[in-house]
C-alpha cells in the first residue's frame, strides 16, 4: 500500500512540475526575444484547449485507451512539442540578439506559438487523467481515496514550487537564468518526457464496462448546460466565469512587473520574481487546509466571497507593491499570500456547491462545466483583456516591461483596473447570489 502511495507522489510531484517550469514565467522570456505582446495569447491558447481537450481525452480514457497509457502517451507528446519550442526559442534568442541595435525589428511569434499550443493541448487533459489514474489505483487498492489523495496532490504543489525554484536559480551557463530563456521550456519538456516514461509503468487501469449508452453531448458534459434552468445554478456558473477572468492575469504578467524594478535597482526580488511569485504556490498548498473549516463555519457563499475579496487584495497589493522599500515589498509578499485565500476558497467551496447542487447522475459534467466557466471561457477573456490593458499602460524596453512615459504609474494603474473589476465582481456576487448556509449540507473534505 505504501508503496502504491510512494509511486502516486511521483506521478503527482513530475505532473505539476512540468507545469511550474514556465506558467508564471513564460512572459520574462517572451518579453526578451521581442513577444512581449503576445504574452496574454500564449494564455489564451491554454485556456481555450482546456474547453475542449479535457473531455476529448476522457472519453478515449473511458473506451479506448487505459488511463495511465493515455497519460503517459500525452506527457510524451506533450513533452516532445515543449522541446520543440525550445529549439525554436532559442532561434528567436539568437534572432534577437542579432537584432539587438534595430529598433525597428520584430519577431516571428508563429514557430514558437504552434508548437506551444499543440504541448499545452496534450498537456491540459493530463491533469484530469492524472486524477483518473490515482483514484482508480487507490479504490482497487482498497484505500479511501478521500482521505488517500489529499497529502498526494499536495506533492503535486510541492512538485509546482520545486520547478519555480529551479527555473529562478539555475541558468545553464547562459547569460540570464532560466526563468528568462528557452531552458524554462527545456525543463519543461524534460520533466514531461520522464513523466510521459514513467506512467507507463504505473498500474493498470481496466476500461469502463458499462453498458449504459451516452449521447456525445452527455460524454463531451454538454448535458450539464441544463443546470441554467435553475436560477441559483446559472448565478453560480456566470460568476465562475466572471472570477474565472482574474485567474491568469498573475499568472501571464506577476514576474514582468516585478522583473521591471531590475531596471531601475538591484534588488534581489527583482532579480528572481519567480522565487518571489512561488510563495503564492504555497500559500496555495497550507490554505487549502483551512477551507473545510471555513465552509464549516461561514458557508458557501461567504466563503466564496472572502475568497473575491481576496482577489481584490491581490491585485491592489501589486499595485502598491514595489522592490524599492520595505513596505513595497511587504505589499508584494502579501499579495503573494492572500493568493492562496483567493485561488483555493473558491475553487474548493465551488467545487463543492456543484457537488451538492447538481443531481447526482450529471455531477461529473457539472464539474466540467465549472472548470470550462473557469478556467476556459474566463481565463480566456480575462487574459485577453487584461494583454490589452497591460499594452496601453507598458511597453517593453531594454528587455523590461515597464511603465509607458506617458503614464508615470502605468504599471499601477493597471493592478487598481484589476482589482476594480474583482471588487466589482465581488459585491455584485454579494448582492444578486442567493444562497442560504445549512452545516448539514456542508461536505467535510477531510473526511
Amino acid at each position: 500500500m505504501k508503496n502504491i502511495k510512494i509511486r502516486l507522489i511521483v506521478m503527482n510531484f513530475l505532473q505539476f512540475a512540468v507545469w511550474g517550469a514556465y506558467l508564471t514565467c513564460i512572459g520574462q522570456f517572451l518579453g526578451k526575444v521581442g513577444l512581449g505582446a503576445y504574452i496574454s495569447w500564449f494564455y489564451i491558447a491554454q485556456g481555450v484547449v482546456s474547453i475542449f481537450m479535457p473531455a476529448i481525452m476522457g472519453i478515449i480514457a473511458d473506451k479506448y485507451v487505459q488511463p495511465q497509457r493515455l497519460l503517459g502517451l500525452s506527457h510524451l507528446l506533450a513533452g516532445g512539442l515543449m522541446l520543440l519550442t525550445a529549439y525554436f526559442g532559442f532561434e528567436a534568442t539568437e534572432l534577437a540578439k542579432a537584432n539587438a541595435d534595430n529598433a525597428e525589428y520584430v519577431a516571428n511569434i508563429w514557430p514558437i506559438f504552434i508548437p506551444y499550443v499543440l504541448s499545452v493541448a496534450f498537456y491540459m487533459p493530463t491533469i484530469a487523467l492524472s486524477n483518473t489514474v490515482a483514484f482508480g489505483t487507490l479504490t482497487r487498492a482498497g484505500l479511501d481515496f478521500v482521505k488517500a489523495f489529499p497529502p498526494i496532490r499536495t506533492l503535486g504543489t510541492i512538485g509546482f514550487i520545486a520547478s519555480m525554484w529551479l527555473v529562478n536559480s539555475l541558468s545553464f551557463g547562459l547569460d540570464l537564468t532560466a526563468q528568462q530563456t528557452y531552458m524554462q521550456l527545456v525543463i519543461s519538456g524534460a520533466l514531461g518526457l520522464l513523466l510521459g516514461l514513467y506512467a507507463f509503468s504505473l498500474p493498470e487501469c481496466p476500461l469502463s464496462q458499462s453498458d449504459v449508452k451516452k449521447s456525445l453531448a452527455q460524454r463531451l458534459g454538454l448535458d450539464a448546460f441544463v443546470l441554467f434552468k435553475s436560477k441559483t445554478m446559472a448565478m453560480f456558473f456566470i460568476f465562475s466565469m466572471l472570477l474565472g477572468v482574474s485567474l491568469q492575469i498573475t499568472n501571464g504578467f506577476a514576474t514582468p512587473y516585478i522583473e521591471s524594478f531590475a531596471s531601475v535597482s538591484d534588488s534581489w526580488f527583482a532579480s528572481n520574481p519567480t522565487m518571489l511569485v512561488s510563495l503564492s504556490q504555497i500559500s496555495e498548498a497550507l490554505c487549502i487546509l483551512l477551507t473545510s473549516f471555513f465552509l464549516l463555519r461561514f458557508g458557501i457563499k461567504r466563503v466564496m466571497l472572502i475568497a473575491m475579496f481576496a482577489w481584490v487584495l491581490r491585485f491592489g497589493l501589486f499595485g502598491v507593491g514595489s522592490t524599492e522599500s520595505g513596505l513595497g515589498i511587504l505589499a508584494l509578499i502579501m499579495s503573494c499570500i492572500v493568493y492562496g485565500v483567493a485561488f483555493d476558497f473558491f475553487n474548493v467551496s465551488g467545487a463543492m456547491f456543484v457537488q451538492q447542487e447538481a443531481p447526482e447522475s450529471m455531477q461529473g459534467s457539472a464539474q466540467g462545466l465549472f472548470m470550462l466557466m473557469t478556467n476556459g471561457i474566463g481565463a480566456s477573456v480575462g487574459t485577453y483583456i487584461a494583454g490589452r490593458i497591460v499594452d496601453t499602460y507598458c511597453v517593453w524596453e531594454g528587455g523590461h516591461l515597464i511603465s509607458r512615459p506617458e503614464f508615470a504609474n502605468g504599471w499601477q494603474t493597471t493592478w487598481f483596473i484589476f482589482a476594480g473589476y474583482a471588487l466589482v465582481v465581488a459585491l455584485a456576487f454579494w448582492i444578486l447570489f442567493r444562497y442560504k448556509h445549512d452545516p448539514n449540507k456542508i461536505i467535510n473534505i477531510n473526511h
